[in-house]
């Protein structure tokens, strides 16, 4: 049973058997500036997965009027952010990655669904498929993180 931002009790006795934290998923980007300038918000949350999501504004155009690269990059690395640090060690990116393989415009709807692939002592990888509201994939992601504890 997923997790949605603000719902009730009933989400809570799951989270315990979840890897992903909900409300401390919500908290973290609640407390994230750069994510709120860009206008990214929490989607959902279930054991192996937390999905961001973004309305593509003009202001998030480059000078061609496509959604900008970096826009997706960002909606990328956030969701590694919050997913790396979601179970309370820092976390921080040391290596990321992204391909991108169609163009976004405004009007367009991005999602991007961060899974982690490995967590060790000290390194964490994670990977992010950003699509958008046609179901085309934006952006393939992938980071590494370094971890120290809590």
């Amino acid at each position: 049973m997923p997790y949605w931002p603000g719902g009730g009790h009933e989400g809570l006795a799951w989270l315990a058997m979840s890897s992903f934290d909900g409300a401390r998923v919500e908290e973290l980007l609640a407390g994230d500036a750069y994510s709120t300038l860009l206008g990214i918000e929490l989607v959902s949350v279930t054991a192996d997965a937390i999905v961001l999501g973004l309305d593509v504004s003009p202001h998030h155009a480059n000078f061609l009027g496509l959604g900008h690269g970096g826009l997706v990059f960002s909606l990328a690395d956030c969701g590694m952010a919050v997913a790396s640090n979601a179970g309370g060690d820092r976390a921080v990116a040391i290596d990321t990655h992204l391909v991108l393989t169609a163009a976004s415009r405004p009007g367009d709807r991005l999602e991007s669904t961060v899974s982690e692939v490995s967590h060790g002592r000290s390194l964490g990888t994670y990977r992010a498929e950003v699509t958008r509201q046609d179901g085309r994939t934006v952006g393939l992601f992938t980071g590494t993180v370094h971890i120290t504890a809590g």
